[in-house]
Order: C-alpha cells, then sequence, then structure tokens
C-alpha cells in the first residue's frame, strides 16, 4: 500500500520542477481573451476551489447496499467508513456529526437517536432526483454552514418531458414521475423508495429475527413565471421501522494459540421508529443578468422513537486447537439493557441570498439566515450487568461470608427531560474573482460568516479563503491553497451531557485548516486522466470527547479537549477504459487529541491508511455487457479500552489513556455485472411495445464478493475471575447476491 501512495505524492513536485515556461505571444492572449474559464458553466456551478464534482450517473450505477451519492463518495480518498450498512461517511479525521449536507442550497439533517447502522435504512438523497453533486472535504468557502469537517451539496433536477422511471431488486425498489408543461413553464419530479434489508441481515451469522422497513416520498416541484421569477417546492416524508428479535449468537475470536467462543443467549427486542418530514418553498428573482435574488422558507421535523429492552446471558469458552474441544469455562455473566427514549426535533426559518455578477469573472455573494428550533428530548436509559451472581460495578466486600449489603450499582444510568426553543441567526459575505497574473490564470474566493445560538449566547467569526493559481506552462497544472476558521456549532449531540441534561455552558469546536493541492491533467494512452494531491493540517479546541459504539456518538458534553490532524490525499481520476470514467484513492491521515491535558491520543475516527478504488468496463465486442467495481480496504479505527463508569455511574473518558485497542482492518469488494437490453443513446429506437422505453438493463450485484467478516464495533464481556475484559467483535454482513432491474419510459 505504501508503495502506491509515495509515488503518487512526489510525481507532482517533480513534474512542478521539470516545468517550463511557454515561448508564445502571452501579452495577446491576455488582451483577447475577456473570460478566464476554469470549469464549464453547468446546473450546480459553484467558485468553490475545494469542490470535486460527482456524476449522478454513476452514482446510481454503483454496486452498494445503500448505494447512490454516499456509496461513490467513500471511494474518495479523503472519505472513510468502516460499515456498508449506513451512509454516513467520516471526513479526514472528523466524525458523522461534522458534515454539512444541502439540497438545493438549504440544509438538511440525519436521524439523531440511530446507534446500529443496522437502523439507518435510506439516505435522504434520491440518485434519480439528482442533477448535479459537489463534495468538499475541508476548506470550503463562506456561504457554507458551520461544521468542520466537509459540504455537501446536491442540486435536483428538472424534467425535460413526461418520463417513467423505476429500479426492482430483491431489498427494495424506487418508482420516479416527471412531467413537464410544453412550454415547460411547469415541471415536477415525484420519486418514492421501499427498502427491507432483512435478507442481507440474514448474512450476519446469528439467529435473530429482523424486520426493517423503510420508504420515503420526494417531490420537486418548479414553476417559471417568467424569464426573472421562478419558484420551487420540495417536499420530503420518509418512516423507518426497525424490529429485532434476538434469539442466539455464538463468536469464535482471539488468536491461534488460544481461540475462544462466547456463546450468547437472548430475551426481549427492540422496536425502534424513525419519522422525518421536511418542506422548502424558494423563489428565484433575476432582476437582471447581473443579480440573483433568493428567498427560501423552510422546515423540519423529526420524531424518533427508541424502545428496547434485551436481556442476555453469555458464556466463556476456550479450546483446544489441536481437538477444538472445550478446555476451560471462564465465566458466566448476563446483563440487560433497557431503553425508553424520545425525541421531537423541529426547525424552522427562512433564508435570504443574493448574488451580483458585475461581469463574467467576478461574483459578489451575501446571505442571512433565521432558525427556529425546538428540541423535547425524553430520555430513560439503563444498564445492568451482571457476572457470577455480582452485579458490576459493585461495593467491596468486606467479609466474602457475608457478602455486602451495598445497594444494586447499574452499569449506567441517564435519564433527562429537556425542552429547548432556541434562535439561531447566521449571515456571510463572499468574493470571487477570477484574472490574469502575466499569463497565468489566477483564482481568489474570500469570505467571512458569522452566527449567533441563544441558547449558549455565543457569536462565532469565521473568515475563510481559497486561492489558486494555473501557470503558463506545457503541462496542465492547478495549485491551490485554501483554508480559514471553521467551528462545529453545537446542536442536539454536542449539548447532551452524560448524565442525559442539556449543557447551557457548551461552546463551538473549532478548527483551523490549511489545504494546499495540485491538480495536474495530462494524456496517457490517447486517454484523458487528472491526478490530484492535497495536503491538509487542521488544528482543533475547544473540542467535547466522545466515545463511537457502532455509528452512535455519544458526547461528554464539555470542552475539555484539544487536538490536531493532518494528512495527505491522492487520487488519479480518468479513462481507465475508453468512455468511462474510473478512479483510484489512497490516503494517509493521523488524528489526536488531549483531553484534560493527559496528553495526545489518537481519536477514535483516526483514519491511518486507505485506499479505494472505483471501476468501470465493458466487452468491446459486446458494449452492452458492463461492470463496475467498489474496493475499499482501510486500517482499522482505534476502540480504546471500554468507557469505564464511575461510582456515579458516569462514563470516565480517562480509561481510554489506560489501554488501546484497534479494529481490523476494513476490506471489501462489491461487484456489478450488468446487462443493458435497451440504451438511451443508441441511435437506432425500437418499435411496439419496447418502443416506449428509454432505458432497460438487468444486473446482478454481489456484495462483499469475497466474504470477507468485517467488524464494525466491539462489545465488552467481562471474565469476573480475572476482571479481564474480552473484546468481542460485531461482525457486518456477509456475502450476498442482488438482482436489480432498471428501467426508463
Amino acid at each position: 500500500m505504501k508503495k502506491l501512495v509515495l509515488p503518487l505524492s512526489l510525481m507532482v513536485p517533480f513534474l512542478i520542477f521539470s516545468q517550463q515556461r511557454k515561448k508564445d505571444t502571452a501579452t495577446t492572449r491576455v488582451t483577447d481573451i475577456e473570460e478566464v474559464v476554469f470549469q464549464k458553466k453547468a446546473t450546480g456551478r459553484t467558485n468553490d476551489l475545494t469542490n470535486v464534482r460527482i456524476s449522478a450517473k454513476e452514482a446510481k450505477s454503483v454496486a452498494s447496499i445503500n448505494g447512490g451519492i454516499e456509496g461513490l463518495l467513500k471511494t474518495l480518498p479523503s472519505v472513510n467508513s468502516n460499515t456498508e450498512l449506513s451512509s454516513q461517511y467520516m471526513v479526514r479525521g472528523g466524525n458523522y456529526d461534522e458534515n454539512l449536507i444541502y439540497i438545493n442550497d438549504i440544509e438538511i439533517y440525519r436521524p439523531f437517536l440511530i446507534r446500529n447502522s443496522q437502523q439507518e435504512g435510506m439516505s435522504i438523497i434520491n440518485p434519480d432526483m439528482v442533477s448535479a453533486v459537489n463534495f468538499s472535504a475541508g476548506g470550503f468557502e463562506a456561504k457554507y454552514g458551520d461544521k468542520m469537517s466537509s459540504a455537501l451539496n446536491i442540486y435536483y433536477r428538472e424534467p425535460e418531458k413526461f418520463e417513467v422511471s423505476g429500479e426492482a431488486s430483491l431489498i427494495g425498489g424506487r418508482l420516479t414521475t416527471g412531467l413537464a408543461s410544453k412550454n415547460k413553464k411547469f415541471t415536477a419530479l415525484f420519486s418514492g423508495r421501499y427498502r427491507n434489508t432483512n435478507l442481507v441481515l440474514n448474512t450476519l451469522k446469528e439467529d435473530t429475527d429482523f424486520n426493517p422497513t423503510y420508504w420515503d416520498f420526494q417531490s420537486y416541484l418548479n414553476y417559471h413565471v417568467s424569464d426573472k421569477f421562478s419558484m420551487s417546492f420540495i417536499g420530503y416524508y420518509s418512516k423507518n421501522d426497525y424490529q429485532m428479535i434476538p434469539k442466539a449468537k455464538s463468536v469464535t475470536f482471539g488468536s491461534l494459540q488460544q481461540p475462544i467462543t462466547v456463546n450468547i443467549g437472548y430475551g426481549g427486542q427492540e422496536n425502534d421508529q424513525y419519522k422525518n418530514m421536511m418542506g422548502t418553498f424558494s423563489m428565484n428573482y433575476k432582476p437582471a443578468d447581473k443579480w440573483k435574488l433568493t428567498l427560501d422558507a423552510f422546515a423540519y421535523q423529526n420524531r424518533e422513537r427508541e424502545y428496547y429492552t434485551i436481556q442476555s446471558a453469555y458464556e466463556l469458552q476456550t479450546f483446544d486447537p489441536v481437538t477444538q474441544q472445550p478446555v476451560t469455562s471462564f465465566d458466566v455473566g448476563g446483563q440487560i439493557e433497557h431503553a425508553r427514549n424520545d425525541l421531537f426535533v423541529r426547525t424552522y426559518g427562512t433564508q435570504f441570498r443574493a448574488k451580483f455578477s458585475p461581469n463574467v469573472n467576478t461574483d459578489f455573494e451575501v446571505g442571512f439566515k433565521y432558525e427556529k428550533e425546538n428540541l423535547k428530548d425524553l430520555t430513560n436509559e439503563w444498564k445492568l450487568v451482571d457476572s457470577a451472581g455480582y452485579s458490576l460495578p459493585r461495593p467491596e466486600i468486606i467479609d466474602p461470608r457475608t457478602g455486602t449489603t451495598g445497594d444494586l450499582k447499574l452499569a449506567y444510568y441517564i435519564a433527562g427531560q429537556n425542552n429547548i426553543e432556541p434562535t439561531r441567526l447566521s449571515a456571510y459575505a463572499q468574493y470571487s474573482q477570477k484574472f490574469y497574473w502575466g499569463a497565468s490564470k489566477v483564482f481568489v474566493n474570500a469570505g467571512v460568516r458569522v452566527a449567533n445560538w441563544s441558547f449558549n449566547k455565543e457569536t462565532i467569526f469565521s473568515p475563510r479563503a481559497q486561492f489558486a493559481i494555473k501557470p503558463d506552462w506545457d503541462s496542465d497544472m492547478l495549485f491551490k491553497i485554501s483554508g480559514g476558521i471553521y467551528y462545529q456549532a453545537p446542536f442536539y449531540k454536542e449539548i447532551k451531557d452524560l448524565d442525559g441534561n442539556f449543557n447551557s455552558n457548551i461552546k463551538s469546536q473549532r478548527s483551523i485548516q490549511v489545504i494546499l493541492a495540485n491538480d495536474y491533467e495530462f494524456q496517457m494512452y490517447d486517454r484523458p486522466f487528472k491526478l490530484t494531491t492535497e495536503l491538509y493540517y487542521k488544528k482543533m479546541d475547544n473540542l467535547i470527547p466522545y466515545y463511537m459504539d457502532n455509528v452512535r456518538i455519544r458526547y461528554s458534553g464539555q470542552n475539555n479537549s484539544k487536538g490536531y490532524a493532518y494528512g495527505i490525499d491522492t487520487r488519479l481520476f480518468g479513462e481507465f477504459v475508453p468512455g468511462v470514467d474510473s478512479w483510484l484513492s489512497a490516503s494517509y491521515a493521523r488524528v489526536y487529541e488531549n483531553i484534560d491535558g493527559r496528553g495526545d491520543i489518537p481519536r477514535p475516527t483516526d483514519q491511518r491508511l486507505r485506499f479505494a478504488m472505483f471501476y468501470q468496463d465493458y466487452m468491446p465486442s459486446f458494449p452492452s455487457m458492463r461492470v463496475n467495481l467498489t474496493l475499499v480496504y482501510a486500517m482499522g479505527l482505534p476502540t480504546g479500552a471500554p468507557v469505564m463508569f464511575n461510582s456515579n455511574g458516569q462514563p470516565d473518558f480517562g480509561s481510554a489513556y489506560n489501554y488501546q485497542q484497534t479494529l481490523p482492518s476494513y476490506k471489501r469488494v462489491d461487484l456489478g455485472l450488468t446487462k443493458v437490453f435497451i440504451d438511451p443513446k443508441e441511435k437506432n429506437k425500437r418499435s411496439g411495445f419496447w418502443g416506449n422505453f428509454e432505458e432497460l438493463t438487468l444486473g446482478v450485484q454481489v456484495f462483499n464478493a469475497f466474504n470477507i467478516n468485517n467488524t464494525v464495533a466491539n462489545q465488552w464481556i467481562t471474565d469476573y475471575n480475572s476482571n479481564y475484559m474480552y473484546p468481542v467483535p460485531v461482525r457486518l454482513t456477509g456475502r450476498f447476491f442482488n438482482v436489480k432491474l432498471e428501467f426508463k419510459l
């Protein structure tokens, strides 16, 4: 792996020093060319230099359990995820909560209570409705909000005529309808999706009854009153039901010299519900070609219920490595996990954006946003651990003959009733300019944003800047530097401390970022390629320590940590096969924190080395036979020691300094094989019934093609006799074959 990363990272400096300036009439070029073009004008065009544009068509075809945009994002060098069941991702050492997501420039939210990737269901982003995807892994422009890691902006499309498209597979389907009036003044796009991953979850090799059902409906309406004025509406509703009745599970772990098996029996069940609704209404007005004014009104509601009571009993055993017979039974024990958690989140508000472009190379942008929030949180969650007849933790036994008369101690108990209605205000202003510096093209983007939250009475100020230069060299190269001060504005998860209450003294986490980047475009084998290399450094303070359990992040609720992150990302993008795009990604990254001045320690998202590939191909003699492959290798994330609880039943993050445990590397290959029966690009259209189809494909997807047992987290089980805690791996899904039919009328 290192042999791949080093040549890519060293190639750029070598090319820089080998270039010579062109000997041509540079002065004439400056005089004759008015517009400095860095990228073509298109839907969702942005001035953000850190932006990576992703193809919506490729996102639909990618072989992934969740599919869609996030499935393709996870093949980028800066994006990491150690579970295929989740659409969430981590970027450059950040966690799942540090990423901005927009649809048509309006920020959206994910569910908050989800703790297990099996519960998550579908992403809010419907790939059938997408026209453009812009992604920034850091150093993004001032118009984007206050998060420390990344910004993803999705633009929905307007249909040009009546259309019906859909997909059906073994794990779900979707149906999308588009309408457009004759003069195209009115357009409408409707889409519904359904998914049930029961068949996939049955590959977990455990005796559990799963019934996870997820469905959603989205609409995108546009009415163009005139060439200068238009209105649009986005509506969204989703409902996820997750039911689980565990029965038994057996996991073998340890080493070849000392294999250990834990046998677990269960009683009880889990029943979770997540309902999300969103509506946005936008008005766009262009009084002149140089002006664009937008007024948005939005409302979002999230209703989540997490109910479970699960009792489990376990037995730890070792086996003779030769005879495979049981040798020793270490311990028996059990636990009860109970939760009755309810969350209601409602946000509504308005935002105004204005853009003034005095010429094709200059943009001025300003914006203001008002947001009213309503959070109601009811938490009742506890865990009882029993080992050899004793509840843990337990009072010290003074006389073993009489035992102890101490109270029953729960492993932890979290209870809270919170209801707040704060107001959030934010504004930004930014300036973008393209010009020539001698014969070199230059781009500058600088801006600032300010925000205030009434709950903690904090005002944050975030300056950001980007600079790029394209030298007049024989080789097509672009050098970029970007950075600024980025805040993680607290919301529901960050303000909730470990006893279940909201902390009004919490402050925004802060990250000072610098990113150096180079883009090199070249021809190889008469085909276009692009090599990107990025170096970054983040200095962070006011951090809120957290621990991760599967995909749930539990914060301490205190700003008692600081840290830093650094790394290098490389990506080779191009036509490995003529006519279709593929890419290779490699990255090296580290992220550390210092809690209460105890010293640097890796954060739970310390990614280290990662390699990914997205590859597309077809048979030259039969171009209708196509294949796409995604491959990911990522070193395991640190899990630290199991979180210890003090005498008050609250977690102590200092335990992470006593012992470090790292998950196994995440390795996965997903393969998609497709037969195209009707291609929209073919010139000879079919007649009769098949003439109604614009596109028709049938494919087979192989998820986890090599059936690798990946681990998403550890479940810690205590041996009472030795007080040793065994990390029992929580496995991810195995190999699964899916059949998918796609059509478009």
